[in-house]
């Protein structure tokens, strides 16, 4: 889950939001052991809600580890680096 920068609901805002969801979503498909992977973009404006969400799923924790350190996922958070204000992140077995 991110916070990106921008003032909520400026134009900048927003786009910050679509481009992180598009650089992650572009990574469906590349990334051996990554089975499903979607971003949310928040509608509820409220104060303490995140702006952005990633689900992902993976084959094995093996998969979710070597995601993290595979080439095309470490150049999509290159892109978005300066683009969050804030990261939160929660891993969890199904």
């Amino acid at each position: 889950m991110w916070d990106v920068r921008g003032e909520r609901g400026s134009a900048t805002h927003r786009a910050n939001m679509r481009t992180l969801k598009e650089t992650f979503e572009a990574l469906r498909g590349q990334i051996p052991g990554l089975l499903t992977i979607e971003v949310g973009l928040d509608f509820s404006a409220v104060d303490y809600a995140c702006d952005v969400v990633l689900v992902s799923e993976f084959e094995s924790l093996e998969a979710l580890q070597a995601y993290q350190q595979h080439p095309a996922h470490l150049a999509a958070r290159k892109h978005v680096g300066d683009l969050r204000i804030a990261r939160h992140q929660v891993d969890y077995f199904l």
